[in-house]
């Protein structure tokens, strides 16, 4: 089957178009490394001919209000009509849970509005949304006022490993169309503060973590239960603390997350 797979040089791209070719799926691999833009249309149409199945995994390189919803709406537009002219027979969108229930974040907002057009399409469609990533954990705090601290919302979550929401997207490519929305989530259930200090102290980052309910996440407040998914969600079997030790194995730490946890290096957390 051909597929294409938009933002398929990502994080979770890049893992679902391994998966797909390792399946002996045909993968057109679309992004702008590529000489594909979806926000300028450029290389789109030829990207999607004779595809039947379209994989959005992009994510807008900005949080900022008017740029995240330029963004999605208008590269959303654009993907959608090229399917269309391509006859193209299913859309999968990967998107976040608690993205309705995040409306005060513009980036959540934007999200929203792009699971709208993918829903609003003739296409029929699939909308995977999944928890957070382990491997994004540490970027979703917000700097403290002195950089030697890191506060995060003492709230519940469910985090998944990448390689696992790519299998689940490999798995939708050849079932039918579902024209509504499931959810992805990890077998266990963590204060978020908790997940974040961990993951930190793996690094060998001095950085505190202070537990404060007023912290942001990607500009909005939290309930206790925002970052849960709802019943009936597809659960993952990769446990935190396997991922964690095969990671320090594996030499995988010692990336560069400290400094500010900016919304350009958040952005990555979902797609």
């Amino acid at each position: 089957m051909k597929i294409t797979v938009i933002g398929g040089h990502g994080l979770v791209g890049a893992r679902l178009v391994s998966t797909l070719r390792h399946r002996g799926h045909e993968v057109i691999v679309a992004s702008r490394r590529s000489g594909v833009d979806a926000l300028s249309g450029e290389g789109l149409a030829n990207a999607v001919a004779g595809a039947r199945v379209v994989v959005d995994v992009l994510n807008s390189p900005s949080f900022d209000g008017d740029s995240v919803m330029h963004f999605f709406s208008t590269s959303g537009r654009n993907l959608h009509a090229a399917e269309v002219a391509a006859h193209v027979r299913h859309h999968i969108a990967l998107s976040i849970v608690g993205t309705d229930r995040l409306q005060h974040s513009d980036y959540f907002r934007a999200k929203l509005l792009q699971e709208e057009l993918v829903q609003a399409s003739p296409v029929p469609h699939t909308i995977l949304r999944s928890t957070q990533f382990f491997e994004f954990l540490p970027r979703i705090a917000e700097p403290g006022n002195d950089g030697r601290a890191m506060r995060v919302p003492p709230v519940l979550a469910q985090p998944i490993a990448v390689q696992e929401v790519a299998a689940a997207l490999a798995d939708l490519t050849t079932q039918a169309p579902r024209n509504g929305m499931l959810e992805h989530a990890g077998p266990e259930c963590f204060e978020l503060d908790e997940l974040v200090r961990r993951v930190l102290h793996a690094n060998q980052d001095s950085r505190e973590v202070i537990a404060d309910a007023h912290a942001r996440y990607f500009g909005a407040t939290l309930e206790r239960d925002t970052l849960l998914p709802d019943e009936g969600a597809i659960v993952g079997v990769s446990r935190f603390s396997d991922w964690l030790n095969r990671s320090i194995e594996l030499g995988l730490f010692h990336l560069p997350l400290s400094g500010a946890a900016t919304p350009a290096r958040q952005s990555a957390l979902s797609t």
